[in-house]
């Protein structure tokens, strides 16, 4: 008995574009974000303390935010880096939500443009997951 595979229908235009236009957007705020965490700027080094992981959660969390804005301009990453920026977010919102005296609403915008991305990228996140098969 074989199996057919169906290939996934190409997205239209606008989905491609409204995808690039996410990952231009996430990707220049991303860079930004990480970049402030790296240069030690001191409104980054306060949430941190505040968070009360220490400075070296700051480093890795700014390296994480670099790598995945320079990964979201990969096309064959982008979704995949949307998912690793996505977590990234999560772990925002709870700081906000339990120590930060800060609104969440700015990392539950980006969790959720994060989410949109990669429901967009779905099947490059699909493609490369199947790699290694």
């Amino acid at each position: 008995m074989s199996q057919t595979l169906a290939t996934p229908a190409a997205p239209s235009r606008g989905m491609t574009i409204l995808a690039w236009s996410l990952q231009i957007v996430l990707a220049l705020v991303f860079l930004a974000a990480g970049g402030a965490k790296l240069a030690g700027i001191p409104m980054m080094v306060q949430v941190f303390d505040l968070v009360g992981v220490g400075q070296w959660f700051r480093i890795v969390t700014g390296l994480i935010e670099v790598a995945g804005a320079i990964a979201l301009l990969i096309p064959t990453y982008a979704g995949l880096a949307a998912l690793l920026l996505g977590c990234t977010m999560v772990g925002a919102v709870l700081a906000h939500l339990t120590v930060l005296p800060t609104p969440a609403a700015p990392a539950v915008f980006l969790l959720l443009l994060c989410a949109l991305l990669a429901l967009l990228r779905r099947n490059q996140i699909a493609a490369v997951a199947n790699r290694g098969r």
